[in-house]
């Protein structure tokens, strides 16, 4: 997905021939209006009248009669429904479910986005947004705390991992919901918001008042927290074998990716993860760059469409990451950028790719302004070819049709629901850090004991790729708390990796962020 306009010679020029028939039809529709107003007993046969100069306009400049005809449609269905329908009319719903309407003859990709959304979507683009800087989860109706993040004002405020949010504002929480939380906790940048917290784990319960700042929320983990919450990187220390969760393509994905590179190279990594499982993707700019920190030359992606130039993007030989083998995790969840960079270093032989084959997203959608902004049009504008020449597009393929990106021979496991289920428990509770806290936020997780057999494989492809030992899968007998009836897969405990609430500190959905 890029974020930029779609502007050609004849993009430009048909966009100022409707922009001119749009004015002409919304003011006959206003015009309709203003006489229904003054004579309310006239017929509700009412046309829409267009006048011949915004007719011959659109004529010439857009040279296809239809869509005059197809806008007047419009305007006078508009017109009708909001003079004579039973009811009272919302015309911005109106107008927002027809565009809707519109997108759905599409593609399942292409959206609208109204003003009631988006200031969340850019909040989703850019990682950033302005709050307190929390992560919360409705445990038995109490808004309860996972996590504080790491250098945030809610982290400063000494809030720890299992505090409860009992007032906001001097508002009890009873009863509300995670987004009722959300919208008191975000805000202007440089305000305040009082809040009661209580602490279950210390018996106390203290008044805070937070100040709202710019909150960065990270879309690059690591394998564990160290005891001054900053990230382990390293799954397995004494192999050196590296391990980094990317949550999403944003803005700053690449530069923290660069960052944690940097740091395992000065540690001689030896191997390295990624886990892209249930990343849905985001900005291609992002995949690109990041795809270029691994492979020295040769086609990373390329892209074409209907309306747009073909475009090709290839790798740079400086400032390249090697010298060490990679294994990456996907699953039917990996969409769209996660697919770009699986693709891409698969078929490059610079890293595998172990787990469940990826959901099958190969089209790129570009961000379109509307109204200046107070909305936008997400719309698939071309696809994209891995570097094989394939495009792993889906829209209507079966199982049996060359799709998504699937993993190397003999690395593939697929997971149950509940094991997908468990491992999500798991990656929320990742990016937990303790702040202070003398209890431990792990005991009783459903996960513990959580065998994650997709990254046992990975880490044997490294093992054998560097001539050591394999690890064994576990042996221990499953547990009732983990295991469902249509679960087959190994469960046990982890071997060498904070995998679960084992965190080893000395060496190293659903919740929603404010």
């Amino acid at each position: 997905m890029t974020l930029n306009f779609l502007r050609s010679k004849r993009f430009v020029s048909t966009q100022f021939s409707l922009s001119l028939l749009s004015c002409a039809l919304l003011l006959c529709f206003l015009s309709n209006l203003s006489g229904q107003q003054s004579t309310p007993k006239q017929s509700t046969q009412i046309g829409v009248t267009v006048t011949d100069d915004a007719k011959t306009i659109a004529e010439e400049s857009v040279g296809d009669e239809e869509i005059y005809d197809l806008l007047k449609l419009f305007v006078d269905t508009l017109d009708q429904i909001d003079r004579n329908y039973v009811k009272d009319i919302n015309r911005r719903e109106l107008v927002d479910a027809a565009i809707v309407g519109m997108l759905k003859k599409l593609d399942r990709h292409s959206n609208y986005i109204p003003p009631s959304n988006i200031d969340r979507f850019k909040q989703a683009i850019e990682n950033v947004f302005g709050g307190i800087g929390i992560q919360t989860v409705l445990n038995q109706g109490n808004i309860e705390i996972v996590t504080p993040i790491s250098g945030s004002p809610a982290y400063a405020a000494g809030i720890r991992p299992g505090d409860l949010i009992r007032k906001i504002n001097d508002e009890s929480t009873a009863g509300m919901q995670l987004s009722d939380v959300a919208a008191r906790l975000k805000g202007k940048i440089g305000t305040s918001v009082n809040l009661t917290i209580e602490s279950p784990k210390y018996n106390e319960t203290k008044q805070l008042t937070v100040e709202r700042q710019l909150i960065e929320i990270e879309s690059v983990y690591g394998a564990a927290r160290n005891n001054d919450d900053s990230w382990n990187l390293m799954i397995d220390q004494e192999n050196r074998i590296g391990y980094l969760l990317i949550t999403n393509f944003g803005r700053k994905t690449s530069a923290e990716l660069l960052g944690a590179l940097q740091q395992l190279k000065e540690k001689d990594v030896q191997g390295l993860i990624i886990d892209l499982r249930y990343n849905p993707g985001g900005l291609l700019t992002a995949a690109i760059e990041i795809c270029d920190m691994f492979i020295p030359a040769g086609r990373i992606v390329s892209t074409e469409g209907r309306s747009v130039p073909k475009r090709v993007w290839d790798a740079k030989a400086e400032g390249t990451f090697d010298g060490f083998p990679i294994a990456i995790l996907v699953n039917q969840f990996s969409a769209s950028a996660s697919e770009i960079v699986s693709a891409c270093l698969q078929d490059h032989d610079r890293a595998v790719v172990v787990g469940q084959r990826s959901y099958g997203k190969g089209s790129v959608q570009n961000i379109i302004q509307l109204e200046g902004g107070r909305s936008a049009l997400k719309l698939t504008t071309a696809g994209y070819l891995r570097p094989s020449g394939k495009n792993i597009d889906r829209p209507n393929a079966q199982n049996d049709d060359d799709w998504g990106v699937k993993p190397n021979d003999n690395l593939a496991a697929e997971f149950t629901v509940e094991q997908n289920r468990l491992l999500r428990l798991w990656r929320r509770d990742l990016n937990i850090v303790l702040n202070g806290a003398t209890h431990d936020p792990f005991v009783d997780k459903e996960y513990i004991g959580f065998h994650d057999a997709q990254l046992h494989i990975a880490k044997n492809y490294l093992y054998e790729a560097l001539d050591l030992p394999l690890a064994e899968a576990p042996t221990e007998s499953p547990t009732a708390v983990t295991l469902q009836d249509d679960d087959t897969a190994e469960r046990g405990t982890k071997r060498g990796n904070r995998r679960g609430p084992m965190r080893n500190r000395e060496s190293s959905n659903e919740d929603a962020s404010k």
